[in-house]
């Protein structure tokens, strides 16, 4: 800072058409004798304090919110751009210790390779450590059907929690600033997201921080240019293709000209949001202790709540039900039983009285597994057979509990299969003439579509021999004649 000072005085001093007189190098009043020396000096304060400025917006932020001290090295996610760059180089002039991690996504030709060996010259300037990874973004997208822009966020966000488990970093610091925050925030304001997406950027997320939400881009490239430093500028971002491309070039430019604090107010009535969610989040986790128990959710109770469609819709946003579904959801509450609404995570089914959710990562697979003649097998992850033969007499009474069957072991054809259901299974429920559908059985159970799934069953040839936990066949009674037996026990 003092190098840039100096050389705007030396300037002003060889420009300056007035000449000393002789004899008054000696006086103090120097600003007499170069009256430029006063605009000169003026000026680089002013700079000087700009850039403090900067840093004590950026440093006070870090405090506020609790952000990394500096025994912590923090990663950098570094595009060349000019907020990575301005962040970067913050953190260093705050004296953070600091690495740097590149996503090289390989979508625009010579323009990304000019990104990588920007950032590369830079880290190599300033003896910062660099992990690059260069990404098949297209074949990613492709693959699991996103967008180009989801893909790249996934991949980025994946590759930094890898080098903090790697690197034994507490964080990553990403150079979102207030811009980017009014932005998002007018985003959600327009997709109909609620409180929770009101609130903005958030300073925190998990490992994720962003010490740069309190500056504007104007006051982060005035630092650029204070500091001499050099960035790189992404043309994607002068393209208005995709929708937070339309909101910084075509809607914001109008705001301002409206309202020319349009960005500071949105992004204070954005952190007063965020102040205000905390309570709200308090009372709204009463509520739903209130309405749901485990994964159901009571449709009496939730209705018996101040705002009811608010309850729900912040209990199966989270688990990435859409708007409009749950509109559909909590509309349909006297709708036929039985519909099933799916997010990308999880699945909700509309019973009688409750909504009754499942993460997709517990959904049923099609099971159908050999059992052994005899000793302890495990089904799944939550049951286990014990599977033993014995001669039969009459003398002993047989159990009774609903999770133990006893079969006549002449009339069981082997192997032995437990599997999940199939569209028409029939068996002969116990004390019964007549055949009946596994469905219908279950239904007068009142079980749901999700237990239907995953309820077991014991099959002996093409035979139900066990509707596991709930009936055995009567083909397979016990009966005075029965010399051997085969008991299956649930555990």
């Amino acid at each position: 800072m003092e190098q840039f000072a100096f050389s705007k005085i030396m300037e002003s001093f060889y420009s300056c058409k007035t000449k000393p007189k002789k004899g008054t190098f000696g006086k103090k009043n120097f600003g007499e004798i170069f009256p430029c020396f006063g605009r000169c000096t003026y000026l680089c304060s002013m700079k000087c304090s700009e850039i403090m400025d900067f840093k004590e917006k950026v440093k006070a932020c870090m405090v506020r919110h609790g952000l990394p001290d500096r025994e912590k090295t923090v990663l950098v996610a570094l595009s060349g751009g000019a907020d990575s760059m301005a962040l970067a180089c913050v953190l260093l002039d705050l004296g953070y210790k600091i690495e740097a991690a590149h996503c090289n996504f390989c979508l625009r030709g010579e323009e990304s390779e000019r990104d990588e060996a920007f950032v590369s010259g830079f880290c190599r300037r300033r003896q910062i450590p660099l992990h690059v990874r260069r990404f098949a973004t297209h074949a990613y997208a492709h693959e699991h059907h996103v967008s180009i822009e989801m893909a790249a966020r996934t991949l980025r966000y994946d590759f930094f929690e890898k080098l903090l488990e790697e690197r034994n970093l507490d964080c990553v610091a990403v150079a979102h600033h207030r811009e980017d925050n009014t932005e998002t925030v007018l985003l959600n304001l327009m997709r109909g997201t609620g409180i929770r997406g009101l609130r903005g950027i958030q300073y925190r997320n998990g490992r994720v921080v962003r010490p740069l939400l309190d500056v504007s881009r104007q006051e982060i490239e005035d630092y650029l240019a204070e500091c001499h430093q050099d960035y790189v500028t992404d043309s994607t971002n002068l393209q208005d293709e995709v929708q937070r491309n339309k909101i910084r070039l075509n809607v914001m430019p109008r705001m301002r000209e409206i309202y020319p604090n349009a960005d500071e107010s949105i992004h204070q009535g954005a952190c007063r949001l965020s102040d205000a969610y905390r309570i709200y989040e308090y009372g709204l986790d009463l509520l739903v202790q209130q309405v749901m128990q485990g994964n159901r959710i009571s449709l009496e109770k939730l209705n018996r709540t101040p705002a009811p469609e608010t309850v729900l819709y912040e209990i199966l946003s989270k688990m990435g039900f859409n708007p409009a579904q749950i509109a559909d959801i909590y509309g349909q509450q006297d709708g036929e039983p039985g519909k099933v609404y799916e997010s990308a995570s999880h699945r909700l089914l509309r019973d009688r009285e409750t909504l009754v959710l499942e993460s997709k990562a517990e959904k049923s697979v099609c099971l159908e597994k050999v059992l052994p003649l005899e000793g302890l097998v495990p089904v799944t992850d939550q049951v286990r057979f014990l599977i033993s033969r014995s001669t039969y007499s009459g003398n002993n009474p047989l159990p009774r509990e609903k999770n133990v069957v006893c079969m006549d072991l002449d009339k069981v054809e082997f192997p032995l299969v437990v599997r999940t259901p199939k569209t028409g299974d029939r068996f002969m429920p116990f004390g019964m003439k007549g055949m009946k559908l596994v469905s219908d059985f279950l239904t007068d159970l009142k079980k749901n579509v999700f237990e239907k799934e995953k309820q077991l069953l014991v099959c002996s040839g093409d035979k139900i021999a066990w509707v596991v936990g709930e009936r055995p066949d009567e083909r397979f009674r016990v009966t005075d004649a029965t010399r051997h037996i085969l008991c299956i026990r649930m555990l």
